[in-house]
């Protein structure tokens, strides 16, 4: 049928957008909850014009691993290691004072004891996407707020993959040995493998044609999603594949150029992540969810900047970074919605847990994107005075 064609779904998303986010600079709304808002309108549990919300959803996901990829193209690898090294104990330390909150919450609302688990590790990770998109290119590459967050994010990316592997262990009985270990070794092996490759092979091509743009476009999307291929085949996540992939060439004199190119491609394919979330979430339970889901998105919202506040501020950092990175970082996580799902299609939760979550992160979502888009510098603030690409 027409409306099963991947044309016209992209015709109506993007038509669909460009209408919505007319009205939400008008009315002074976030960009990115007018895509979600698209989705929920156009998606399987609305008018269903747009039915296979999953196809939409893999495709949106290549907008997340370029983004990774443009973020390492802009932190070299000394800066890398030293602020890993800053932030692993704040990554973890929020981790469990975040996921006991969502244990907690629903706990008092009589999920499960596995459902209190599997919604308080929903809780634990905040949103790459909201974090950096909304982050201007001039504080992301050039100030020391843009390599705290992403070195936050990226030690929470690896906490997320533990709890997947474990969520994946749970729902076939055991986690072996080989598995965690493949971890483990996966991420330095990756790096260094990286960093030979970009210093025998990929700096020599750059080198000798750098003049054909074309080619260079190719050659970093090649490397960039070969490495995302690369990262998944040992366990780890593609998103970690294309960051490692980018941070591999940060130091190249050709690194500037590669993050202007794509910067079109990752925003072309973000605008379809955002509608695929909106277009997943089944109406059906909104009822069922809303109350717990407003408690926990308000908690997480309220509590996340306070403690990512006074970690940092322990690790030295100053107030006005401390408390700037905390507000960034105060939504809950794509990563939670593949909590949801694979918990769910794995029997762990039920629907309704499920849909908290999913509730959860889309109310955080739309809540902390306005409030960031209003108070801070964005590339998609409202004010001349605070709009920053």
């Amino acid at each position: 049928m027409l409306h099963e064609s991947i044309v016209f779904s992209i015709f109506l998303i993007f038509t669909g957008a460009a209408i919505l986010a007319t009205v939400a600079l008008f009315t002074r709304q976030s960009l990115l909850v007018a895509y979600m808002l698209l989705g929920v309108i156009l998606g399987p549990w609305g008018l269903a014009l747009v039915a296979d919300s999953e196809v939409i959803k893999q495709t949106g996901d290549i907008g997340i691993i370029f983004l990774l990829f443009l973020l390492g193209l802009n932190l070299h690898p000394q800066n890398l290691w030293n602020m890993l090294r800053k932030v692993t104990l704040i990554a973890f330390v929020s981790s469990v004072a975040f996921a006991a909150i969502g244990y907690f919450v629903a706990q008092l609302f009589g999920y499960t004891v596995t459902e209190c688990l599997v919604i308080g590790a929903a809780m634990m990770f905040s949103s790459t996407i909201i974090g950096l998109k909304l982050l201007p290119t001039t504080i992301l590459h050039h100030q020391h707020t843009g390599e705290v967050m992403i070195s936050v994010l990226l030690m929470q990316d690896i906490i997320a993959i533990i709890v997947l592997l474990f969520l994946h262990g749970a729902s076939s009985g055991s986690i072996s040995v080989s598995d965690i270990a493949l971890i483990v070794i996966a991420f330095p092996g990756l790096f260094i493998t990286a960093m030979l490759l970009e210093r025998f092979v990929l700096v020599k091509l750059f080198t000798r044609y750098d003049r054909v743009q074309e080619y260079v476009f190719l050659v970093s999307i090649g490397w960039c999603l070969g490495f995302a291929e690369l990262a998944k085949l040992f366990g780890l996540s593609n998103e970690i594949g294309a960051f490692i992939a980018g941070v591999a060439i940060a130091a190249s004199p050709i690194a500037l150029f590669i993050s202007e190119s794509l910067k079109p491609l990752r925003d072309f394919f973000l605008v379809m992540f955002f509608f695929s979330i909106g277009a997943s979430f089944n109406l059906q339970y909104v009822h069922v969810v809303f109350v717990p889901a407003l408690i926990l998105a308000v908690l997480m919202l309220l509590i996340k900047p306070v403690v990512f506040r006074l970690l940092l501020r322990q690790a030295k950092e100053t107030a006005h970074i401390s408390w700037e990175v905390g507000v960034r970082l105060g939504q809950v996580s794509e990563f939670s919605l593949l909590v949801a799902y694979l918990a769910a299609e794995t029997k762990l939760i039920g629907a309704s847990a499920s849909y908290l979550i999913q509730a959860t992160t889309i109310l955080t979502f739309i809540a902390s994107s306005y409030f960031v888009v209003m108070k801070y510098p964005t590339p998609l603030a409202f004010s001349d005075s605070l709009r920053r690409d």
